[in-house]
């Protein structure tokens, strides 16, 4: 089996029978949550903000959280924690590289 190349799976907020999932924060709920894994641990001030591990996102108007590999080679049990939240919701995961929104330079 090959490993897989993408660098980031994508949880999608549609659940597998095409619903959107509820309740409609439940990106920044999840992403919150695993704030504190990051590279170099947990620091003062990092509650603050996301993990670069772990980012809510929207793509095409679907809220979705970017999970970068990294986090399971530092966190494994962070990493399962991620995925078995998506699979016990039925949540549409996708392998994929995230390209962060470009800035309109305001």
């Amino acid at each position: 089996m090959t490993e897989p190349t993408a660098k980031e799976v994508f949880i999608q907020g549609i659940t597998q029978d095409g619903k959107v999932f509820r309740p409609s924060d439940w990106a920044e709920r999840l992403a919150g949550v695993m704030s504190q894994f990051r590279p170099g641990g947990m620091r003062p001030g990092n509650h603050l903000g996301y993990s670069p591990w772990c980012i809510p996102t929207q793509q095409n108007g679907v809220k979705c959280v970017v999970v970068h590999r990294d986090l399971r080679d530092a966190e494994p049990m962070a990493w399962d924690f991620v995925m078995n939240f998506a699979r016990d919701n039925g949540l549409t995961i996708a392998e994929a590289c995230y390209v962060p929104p470009k800035s309109d330079g305001k």
